[in-house]
């Protein structure tokens, strides 16, 4: 899947904060022009992956997000995994200079918004997953995430040991950058494509 302003795996190799920042502005922009029929196919066929991916490997915790900003939105998968007893989280972000938290939470359950707007359980006891999906605004070729430019899931990932690191983006987030010291590369990435 394609949109005509960012196509997929389109050279635009950012090197520093500014270039990304501009990279970021732009697939953000892709992902907000895609039509809602196109997102929701590929929606279903990533959440679909995601199952798949399960199948192979049936971790029982499994941190997770709520989408915002047009992110994909895997509650289809979410219901799935949870009525397979995968026991689910949600991000909570602790501090501006701080990795995150993971709090239990099953689809259906209260979410209030945080300080920068993303869900998190009302009643969410903390926990440490197995693996992560973790969304992503771009990715490229060597598994590295371009994420919103807050550093949370690096600061996260930098510890050892780390959970398994799933990417979840749209296959038109794959593009050219040049990954900084502290960045850390997935383990997987899933997309439509």
């Amino acid at each position: 899947m394609t949109t005509p302003s960012i196509a997929r795996g389109s050279a635009l190799p950012a090197t520093d904060a500014v270039a990304k920042k501009a990279l970021r502005a732009r697939l953000l922009a892709a992902r907000r022009a895609l039509p809602a029929a196109e997102k929701a196919a590929a929606d279903a066929i990533i959440c679909a992956r995601i199952l798949d991916w399960w199948q192979a490997h049936p971790v029982t915790s499994l941190g997770v997000y709520y989408p915002i900003r047009n992110e994909p939105d895997l509650l289809q998968a979410y219901n799935a995994l949870n009525a397979q007893g995968v026991h689910l989280s949600l991000p909570n972000i602790l501090g501006p200079d701080q990795g995150l938290e993971f709090l239990s939470w099953k689809p259906g359950e209260a979410l209030i918004k945080d300080a920068l707007g993303t869900s998190i359980p009302v009643d969410g006891k903390h926990t440490i997953p197995q693996a992560l999906l973790i969304p992503c605004v771009g990715f490229n070729a060597g598994g590295f995430r371009l994420g919103y430019g807050g550093g949370f899931y690096d600061r996260t990932l930098a510890p050892v040991p780390r959970p398994l690191t799933i990417g979840i983006a749209y296959a038109a987030g794959q593009v050219d950058f040049i990954g900084a010291a502290h960045d850390i590369a997935l383990d997987l990435m899933i997309t439509e494509g």
